[in-house]
């Protein structure tokens, strides 16, 4: 798990709202990045549809989120669709993304672990949490930040 104060590592990757390249946020936006199991399992389904509950209020805050697992883009997109999510969900097909930031892998190794990170503006881990904190945890601590 990378720590406060780490890099962000930048990466490219296809998304339910085609490629996403992070070095495009990176410096300009905070970025929410939620690291979670499963499409729709009940706790990732909770989580992702509490960030959507309070989506408008994270752009308020100049931020960006992206929810981000092994899934194929297929699955992403039927999860998504199913619940409105107005921010992507990122395929992590070959895991490189879920390796970079130092996520485990959790039950015999088949799912990754629940991990939030939020990159601040410039570029650095300002708040890594594992599990599923409230999204007014989040907002705090961007607005530390800000």
């Amino acid at each position: 798990m990378l720590t406060i104060g780490s890099p962000a590592p930048a990466f490219t990757a296809e998304s339910t709202q085609g490629t996403i390249h992070l070095q495009d946020y990176l410096g300009k936006q905070n970025v929410v990045l939620i690291f979670y199991p499963g499409d729709d399992t009940p706790v990732c389904t909770k989580q992702l549809c509490a960030i959507q509950d309070q989506y408008s209020e994270l752009e308020k805050l100049d931020t960006v989120v992206f929810g981000v697992n092994p899934a194929d883009l297929g699955k992403h997109q039927a999860f998504s669709a199913k619940f409105g999510y107005r921010f992507p969900l990122i395929v992590d097909a070959d895991e490189q993304i879920r390796t970079a930031y130092g996520v485990g892998k959790i039950l015999g190794l088949f799912f990754q672990q629940r991990i939030v990170y939020i990159i601040g503006k410039d570029g650095t881990i300002i708040y890594a949490k594992k599990g599923n904190p409230p999204v007014s945890e989040l907002m705090g601590a961007i607005r530390q930040h800000m």
